[in-house]
């Protein structure tokens, strides 16, 4: 009890701080920046590669402004192509959690009926929610037994999320390896804690103690969600930014759904739109968190969306496509590979000023001097997979850690541009 009503202090006192900010912008101009990224969105939509983004949906839809046509299209698309993509992962028995509940989220969002979209594994028919059940149920065996879940508790949270705002009683065994989980501070990804994963733990269990479903121990319950507050108010730089910038966008929605006020000046509110108005956001998915936060929504949200007297008001106006040419200006990138076992090669590379750090691992890979590498595709864009023959996979709990003179990227391979000379370092990370 000493310790619930410690808690509590902290966390009065942290929103106390939180809820003021300077002076910020008038509501007309924050409207016009959100319209500006809503329309970054949408144009994301023609020029994205790979599967339809259910995330990129889903902020759409959450938005106060719509081009219903464009998302209508979007809706098609992700029920054609993702839908197959995951019908392919299910009959290989993959996990992919992650991708059913965001598929969840986004179909529930266009307030379309989740009972009629079906997956057909071994000969047999059965409802997303119940493929859904049945991952959820999987991933909580395997924590059981190993400590940890399939996936990560990232994707653990969203499916707990994906079930809870559809409407489904998530079966308190499930709710409970996430509040031990959060509890005994289990969210991390290598020696850091994961300011996104206890955003998604929060709004997942904020959803189940909303929904009234039955929990092992209420008070328990209580007590996580003042602890990830917490966490997520501690994680505040002087900067506003909760955790880094790509991560402020999901800590908001979370303390927004946990019933922190959030006001529309505070620092953090501040942070992102100085990032938005500095094109800081280049990449589809980084939008996509941060536009619910910015209109003061969040996934939780979904739960009591209505598609009744949408806005159908936004237009693209066509823009002249931009032709960037190569830098004269060449920098030096040394690149150092660590194995697994420790060992490091280092190569070097001279790249155009401004190149992504794909394209100067491309360069690298080009001049044959021993380095090769592999990428496979993610919602947030290509990753790393394989670097001379050395694969990091998610199965083995292994990923490729990125830095640049010992400072971890907090972009991909596709987003973080190489100004100025720089070690960059590659290193078989497990987690």
């Amino acid at each position: 009890m000493r310790l619930h009503r410690m808690l509590s202090l902290v966390i009065v006192a942290g929103l106390l701080a939180f809820a003021s900010g300077k002076p910020c912008e008038t509501q007309t101009s924050n409207s016009e920046l959100h319209i500006s990224l809503n329309k970054n969105l949408l144009r994301s939509l023609e020029t994205q590669e790979g599967l339809p983004n259910p995330s990129v949906h889903l902020a759409l839809r959450l938005s106060n402004f719509h081009n219903l046509a464009m998302e209508s299209e979007h809706l098609n698309k992700m029920k054609n192509d993702l839908h197959n993509d995951i019908q392919s992962s299910l009959s290989n028995s993959q996990s992919v959690v992650g991708h059913l509940s965001l598929y969840t989220l986004a179909l529930k969002s266009s307030c379309y009926d989740l009972n009629t979209i079906t997956f057909t594994v071994g000969e047999r028919s059965e409802t997303l929610l119940t493929h859904l059940k049945k991952q959820m149920e999987q991933e909580k065996e395997h924590i059981a037994f190993s400590h940890r879940p399939l996936t990560n508790y990232y994707q653990y949270s969203l499916g707990v999320l994906a079930l809870c705002v559809s409407g489904i009683r998530v079966n308190h065994h499930v709710s409970n390896k996430l509040i031990k989980a959060a509890e005994h501070e289990k969210f991390k990804q290598g020696d850091t804690e994961s300011t996104d994963t206890y955003a998604m733990a929060g709004m997942a269990l904020q959803c189940v103690k909303d929904a009234g479903s039955h929990v092992q121990n209420p008070a328990e319950l209580d007590t996580v969600l003042s602890k990830i507050q917490q966490k997520l108010l501690a994680s505040r730089r002087n900067d506003g930014h909760i955790g880094n910038e790509f991560s402020t966008g999901l800590a908001v929605q979370a303390l927004l759904a946990m019933g922190a006020p959030v006001s529309e000046c505070a620092a953090s509110m501040e942070a992102m739109r100085t990032d938005a108005r500095n094109n800081r956001y280049n990449n589809a998915m980084a939008i996509s968190q941060v536009l619910p936060a910015l209109q003061q929504k969040s996934y939780l949200t979904v739960k009591s969306k209505e598609c009744l007297n949408d806005d159908d008001t936004l237009v693209l106006e066509p823009i002249d496509p931009m032709v960037v040419l190569p830098s004269q200006t060449k920098v030096t990138v040394t690149v150092e590979v660590v194995t697994s076992s420790g060992v490091a090669a280092l190569y070097s590379v001279e790249v155009p000023k401004g190149s992504s750090l794909l394209e100067a691992l491309g360069l690298l890979k080009m001049k044959n001097v021993g380095f090769t590498f592999d990428k496979e595709s993610s919602l947030w864009g290509p990753f790393l997979s394989v670097v001379n023959g050395e694969q990091a996979r998610q199965s083995d709990r292994r990923y490729w850690h990125l830095s640049s003179d010992g400072t971890a990227l907090s972009e991909g391979v596709t987003d973080f541009k190489i100004d100025a000379a720089q070690k960059i370092t590659l290193k078989n990370t497990i987690y």
